[in-house]
């Protein structure tokens, strides 16, 4: 499984070099910098304040990951299946499968709750960068890491004192600035929709990630607040109508991480180290879990989800890592690289300003790959039960601590999340957790060796299947109430606690903590004066006519519908309905191309020459999942889905010929509602009818 801790540290401290100006529809653009001259200057149309600020207020992000949108003024979100698919299966049991079957709320009352599920919006940004700049001047090394790390703690303190709101300081263009992003939180989100499993991933794994697709990947929430429907002012309506070939669409959304501001140095350190790392963890994780399906329907279905997410990125890194390892691929990188440093060198002030900060990076990451595995399988968090040992353990033991020297996740801004988190009441499944424990503790013992102290504090001299029954068996975290006792009681209950994997969290969380305290001394306070040197150079040279890397904030691109060249021939923009039959019938009707019943049985009420997908030439990545598609008149005609096989290695550079977004048509998923599913009253309020 892919290590948390891991992914922290590459977050946090591999940072590098900002992309060169966007041309075409490259870009992912941060709301106080959407490109509004260029737009109107390639599209004869202009984004004004308004408009801009509907779409920012109206865009909603999924803690869980993914974006959506508010669709109607009573609260209505639209979002994919697969990014409502984790809180569809924590809904599900043995008697029904939120997944399998899909589901429609008829009515208010039948609308069900989510189980732990929050929804962000953006309501205000604040540029920070002085102020957070300022706090390190005349510091270096870890006193500068710890004074940065101090003072962004300390805004976001002020900014939750004073708004309310979740407060989290971004940093932009690899530490060039740092803005204070205020979200309006929503904690009571219900299910209103969401077709069955097969009509939402048709194709399944095989046709992940290519074009043409045929899928209805959609899913319908509702936010409420004080107990009933949200009245929202701010909402985009759905237009089934769609946009025509060669028509201005925007994207608005939440993508994760790109990886296009990287030096050349890190992406050499991705290509050797990281990525192999984690295909490997992807691949152990995923062997366990089809061991575990098959030993029953039940089994199955527990772990169908969890099989879901890792195919999905195993296809994903896969075609990433293949592009990595490409001279022709990393030369791009290479060689824009070796442009900035060619105008840096021909400025004098800006050559000594730089100073030797690429070479710093180079020397950083060398020093991080040699540790970056015994780092990652340090932290054993298996699946949910090992996870939230490690938290609440971190939980007690940060708190204590002034905010300004807490590690992330547990800043006094953070910690209201961190218990909706925490205390989840979603069902945990002692087989599932064994298995999944087992695999993690068999390849830590594979990756670090039976003399590592890591192993031997987590194997405690038995195998790593006797481990996992013993701590999973033995475990009370099972117990929502259990888990608040312990994070109430502080660092006193959790010393005395005799639960097992408590015990466990407890003895391998100074390593942890010792790893973090190693990349802060030697990664991260060489990487940050480095990268903010870098970023200031790149601005000298660019200005803010680039757009900074992806960081799970939102963003807007543009583009529009387009098709492109596919082997040989031509995508088309879009797909119907009738090439969903003829995909069935040209496989047989089986496996993964079955036509679920819902659509036969109800193919005669079909327009079957309703567009289903279509395609975008939009800068999107993993993150925009669930965005909305909007046209100029500030409507949804769209709801992103996926990446065409082409746009892959999009995470490291865009390929405006052929980098598509695909999505799912508005007009698709009228037609389905109410031709399908019978969700007419759905279909009248989406459509304020």
């Amino acid at each position: 499984m892919l290590k948390f801790f891991a992914q922290l540290l590459v977050g946090a401290f591999v940072l590098g070099i900002t992309s060169i100006p966007a041309f075409a529809a490259e870009g992912m653009w941060t709301f106080d910098n959407i490109p509004v001259k260029a737009i109107k200057q390639k599209y004869g149309f202009e984004p004004t304040q308004e408009w801009i600020d509907n779409v920012r207020l109206s865009s909603v992000r999924f803690n869980d990951g993914g974006s959506g949108s508010f669709i109607t003024p009573t609260g209505l979100v639209i979002t994919n299946h697969h990014v409502a698919v984790g809180q569809l299966q924590k809904m599900s049991s043995e008697k029904k499968d939120y997944v399998k079957d899909g589901f429609y709320a008829s009515s208010v009352e039948k609308e069900v709750p989510c189980k732990d599920l929050e929804l962000n919006v953006l309501v205000d940004m604040e540029n920070v960068t002085s102020r957070v700049q300022a706090s390190c001047n005349g510091l270096k090394g870890g006193d500068a890491v710890k004074a940065r790390k101090a003072e962004i703690a300390k805004i976001e303190k002020e900014g939750l004192k004073k708004t309310g709101l979740l407060s989290q300081v971004v940093s932009l263009y690899g530490g060039g600035e740092y803005w204070l992003y205020s979200y309006k939180k929503y904690q009571d989100v219900r299910l209103v929709m969401a077709p069955e499993k097969q009509a939402a991933f048709f194709g399944g794994s095989s046709d992940n990630f290519t074009y043409p697709r045929y899928d209805l990947d959609y899913a319908v929430f509702r936010v409420y607040e004080n107990g009933k429907p949200l009245e929202n002012k701010n909402y985009m309506r759905m237009n089934p109508e769609g946009a025509k070939n060669g028509e201005l669409v925007f994207i608005t959304g939440h993508p994760g991480t790109t990886l296009r501001d990287l030096t050349y140095s890190q992406v050499l350190f991705n290509r050797d180290v990281k990525y192999p790392v984690r295909l490997d963890s992807i691949d152990s994780a995923l062997k366990a879990l089809y061991e575990y399906s098959a030993i029953g329907p039940e089994q199955k279905r527990r772990a169908a989800t969890n099989i879901f997410y890792l195919e999905n990125s195993k296809k994903a890194l896969g075609s990433e890592y293949e592009g990595l390892k490409k001279a022709e691929f990393t030369d791009i990188l290479k060689n824009k690289e070796a442009e900035l440093i060619k105008k840096i060198d021909a400025d004098p002030k800006l050559k000594k300003d730089t100073g030797s900060a690429f070479e710093d990076v180079e020397k950083a990451m060398k020093l991080y790959g040699s540790r970056y595995e015994k780092i990652a399988y340090s932290y054993i968090v298996g699946y949910r039960l090992p996870k939230t040992a490690f938290s609440i353990v971190f939980y007690a033991m940060e708190t204590v601590k002034p905010d300004g020297e807490r590690i992330n996740g547990y800043h006094d801004s953070q910690l209201e999340t961190w218990k909706y988190v925490n205390f989840s009441p979603a069902p945990v499944y002692d087989d599932l957790e064994k298995a999944m424990l087992k695999c993690e503790l068999e390849e830590t013992l594979k990756k670090l060796g039976p003399d590592d102290p890591v192993v031997k504090i987590a194997l405690d001299g038995k195998t790593p299947e006797a481990r996992a029954e013993e701590l999973i068996s033995g475990t009370k975290l099972k117990s929502v109430e259990y888990r608040k006792q312990l994070a109430e009681g502080g660092m006193d209950a959790v010393r005395n606690s005799e639960d097992p994997l408590i015990k466990f969290a407890l003895k391998l969380a100074p390593i942890v903590q010792s790893n973090i305290k190693w990349s802060e001394k030697n990664v991260e306070s060489v990487l940050v004066p480095a990268k903010e040197k870098i970023a200031a150079a790149k601005f000298a040279v660019y200005g803010k006519s680039v757009y900074p890397d992806a960081t799970f904030t939102l963003r807007l691109s543009y583009g529009e519908v387009k098709n492109y060249e596919m082997n040989g021939t031509f995508a088309p923009p879009y797909t119907t309905f009738y090439g969903l039959f003829d995909r069935w019938l040209g496989f047989g009707g089986e496996g993964d191309w079955t036509v679920p019943e819902s659509i036969k049985k109800n193919a005669s009420k079909i327009n079957l020459s309703t567009p289903l997908n279509f395609v975008s030439d939009n800068d999107i990545t993993g993150g925009n999942s669930g965005s909305p598609v909007v046209n100029a008149k500030g409507e949804v005609i769209g709801v992103v889905f996926d990446g065409n096989i082409e746009s892959l290695p999009g995470r490291f550079v865009y390929d405006e010929k052929a980098n598509r977004a695909v999505s799912v048509h508005a007009g698709g998923i009228i037609e389905s509602m109410k031709n399908v599913y019978g969700a007419e009253k759905l279909v009248n309020e989406i459509l304020g009818k």
